[in-house]
This record gives structure tokens, sequence and C-alpha cells, in this order.
């Protein structure tokens, strides 16, 4: 790693790099983030770990910070860009000065012909716990002259989603290094809800950073990103790039999302149709006195081949029946702890019932992950009457075998 006094000593080795921000609308490069280089020769090496190294004092940083600005302003103005351009802020830095430092470059900027639009200044989301209150009015003051402002978001905490509704940021950019290739989105896709819902109330935009994979590029898709960045897509450079760069790979990726959601509805369709067809089928056989222990085995006998747990629920979410399970010999027994426990707490519980009620058919549930058996399962439930529910666990195994249920 380079001396920080090596870096003070020798700014004119701070290189700006230009890393492409790509837009989900129009598959085409709108801006770039700056970010900064140590150049050594002909070696680059990154130097963000200076900008987030609070050891070193902060007006040293600062100077850094506001060179690099100035470098990468005036490359942008030589080569008459349009897209917007975007900058990292410490936000303790920001707050230090009432973010003078900032308005004084900024004011420079628009002297030179730069909309203060197209200018978007990025904090990082842990970094303001402490000095949101005073950031807030600095933020607004930046809105107020046309600036947009951006706040990463490490995880989607409380803490965090509090922040971002004080401070309203224009954009909220989330880092999706955590996802692995060999992960599947759709279990990742409740992370950040909450942010995303956050986000459609406040009026942001969702960027997604740090896409390194095809998968990690699909769950920001998913997840209603906007605006994408990262190597999978295009890299930091020196230099700016075609606006269309990165158009034919993006638009490929998003057909092929495309698709796969669309065989993804078709085989949840087919299958709620087939459920629903045995259902009928098995509460032919079903006697008005059959108590609902003797109902679900009916019902799980029926339909032995898509499920492996059957049970009856009332409008309130209390259990009504024992649980239909079957055993590994493939033999049904019921087990009768299941019975009078209550299930509202679970996410869309109760809009399920409210929804089975007004539309008279079943609901296919999402992917999620079974507490007692420890893989990833869906469950079709059926409205019976009025006020009671039927509820069939479908496993993975099944599903795997199934084109478009992952």
């Amino acid at each position: 790693m380079v001396d920080p006094l090596d870096v003070m000593m020798n700014k004119e080795c701070v290189v700006p790099y230009f890393l492409p921000i790509l837009s989900a609308d129009k598959q085409l490069v709108i801006g770039y983030e700056v970010v900064a280089r140590w150049q050594e020769g002909k070696r680059m090496s990154k130097l963000g770990w200076f900008f987030e190294d609070r050891s070193i004092p902060g007006e040293y940083r600062l100077e850094v910070e506001d060179y690099l600005q100035e470098v990468a302003l005036a490359r942008y103005i030589e080569s008459r860009q349009q897209g917007v351009l975007y900058f990292n802020y410490d936000a303790k830095l920001l707050t230090k000065d009432g973010g003078e430092t900032l308005i004084e470059r900024l004011r420079l900027c628009e002297a030179e012909g730069v909309s203060l639009r197209r200018l978007i200044i990025g904090i990082k989301g842990g970094d303001m716990s402490e000095e949101v209150g005073s950031l807030k009015h600095t933020v607004m003051y930046l809105q107020s002259l046309g600036v947009q402002i951006a706040v990463d978001v490490d995880s989607p905490s409380t803490s965090q989603l509090d922040n971002l509704a004080i401070l309203k940021p224009n954009v909220i950019r989330v880092n999706v290094s955590f996802l692995e290739e060999t992960s599947l989105p759709a279990l990742y896709r409740d992370v950040h809800q909450p942010m995303s819902m956050l986000a459609r109330k406040i009026g942001a935009t969702l960027l997604f950073d740090g896409l390194e994979t095809f998968t990690q590029l699909n769950y920001a898709w998913r997840s209603g990103g906007r605006y994408y960045q990262g190597p999978y897509l295009q890299k930091a450079g020196p230099a700016f790039v075609e606006r269309e760069l990165c158009k034919p790979k993006l638009q490929k990726d998003m057909h092929h999302f495309i698709h796969y959601e669309r065989q993804k509805v078709a085989a949840q369709l087919v299958l709620s149709n087939d459920l629903t067809q045995k259902l009928r089928q098995a509460l032919k056989t079903i006697d008005a006195e059959d108590t609902y222990d003797q109902m679900i085995v009916n019902i799980a006998r029926t339909l032995d081949a898509y499920t492996f747990r059957v049970y009856i629920c009332n409008e309130d979410g209390f259990q009504q029946s024992s649980n239909a399970e079957k055993g590994r010999d493939g033999t049904w027994e019921l087990y009768q702890e299941g019975r009078y426990k209550n299930w509202s707490w679970r996410p869309y519980f109760l809009e399920n019932i409210a929804r089975m009620n007004v539309e008279k058919k079943g609901i296919l549930s999402d992917l999620y992950s079974d507490i007692e058996r420890d893989e990833h399962i869906r469950t079709y439930s059926y409205p019976l009457t009025d006020t009671l529910y039927v509820f069939i666990d479908i496993p993975y195994e099944y599903l795997f075998e199934q084109n478009g249920l992952l």
C-alpha cells in the first residue's frame, strides 16, 4: 500500500478513472462514477482506501479529493460529456465545513458551463449515523442547487432506512457483492424489499453497484434497479466510452431475464391449475361428516406426487387440523402438535387469505425456506369455505424437476 504521505506529496500521481453507470430503461451509459487510482510508472493501483482511512487528517483527504474532482471535471468538460458525473464524498468532511469546499467546486463547475443537475454527490450510509441531522441541511441546500444526492447502503438495517427517510436522497446505491454466483436471486428478493419500497415513497432511484456476475445483474434487475455499474458490464477506465458500448450485452441479458420470468409465470400457472383440478377431485371424495384430519389425509393421498405436508387453517390463521406429513417410506402420518398453532405472523398470510376470499381461487407462494426441513419450498393455499383454507407444501425435489419453479 502507498504511504499516505506520498499521496499528499505527489498529488499529480492521483489519477481519475471513470466507472460507467448504465440504465435499464435505455441500456445506455448515462454517466460515470469518478474513482481514484495511484499511478507509478505504468502501474495503476486503487486509492479508495485513502479517502476512507479516518486516521488520515480530514484536511489532507479533502485536499486530495478536491484535486481529483478538479482533474476529473476538466476531462469531463474537455470531452464534452453530457451524462452525469458521480463523486464520492465523506459525510464527516461534508459536515465539517458545511459543504463549503464542495459548494465552491460546484460554483466553478457552473462557471465552466456544467449544469449542476448532471452532478451526483455520493455519501456512504455507514458514515452518517452521528451527523445525519447536520448533514440533512447540507443535503437539502445541495439539492436546491440542482445537485443529485446519492447514499450508499451497506445493509437495509432500521438505522440506515431511518437515515434514508431523513435525507431523502435522489439515488440509493446498493452493493451486491454478497450475492454469490451459485445463489438463487429469488431467495434474496426480500432482503432489499423494505429499501425498494422506501425508494418509491421518497422518489429515489436504485443504483446497484459491484456487479461482477450474471447472477448479480439478475438480482439487481429483479429488485427494481434502474441503474447498474460493475466490471460485469464495464470496468473503470481512464477514458470515457461510447454510450452504446454495453447495449448489446445488457439487452441480451435482459431478454434472458424476461424470457425466464415469462417461463416462470407460465410454469406457476400450470402448477396452480393442476393442483386446483386434483384438489377438486379430492374434495368430491370427502363426506360432510369427515373430520379435518380425515379431509387432509384424503387430499394428501390424491396430491401425493406434489406434496409432503397438508394442513387446514381458519381465516385468523389458527390451524384446525393436524399436519398430514409424508414419511420416508411414502406413507402419510398425522402429527397432532401442529393443531391450533397460529400462522398469521407469516409474511403475506393475511393478504393471501383476503385474496382467496375475493378471487375464489388458490394461490401459489414464492420460494421460501422451510424451517423444519431446511429446504426451499413453495406452498399452495386454496379456499375450502369462506373461513377454511387448505395449505399444501411442495418440496424442493419436485420444484427442482420442473422448469421455472425455482
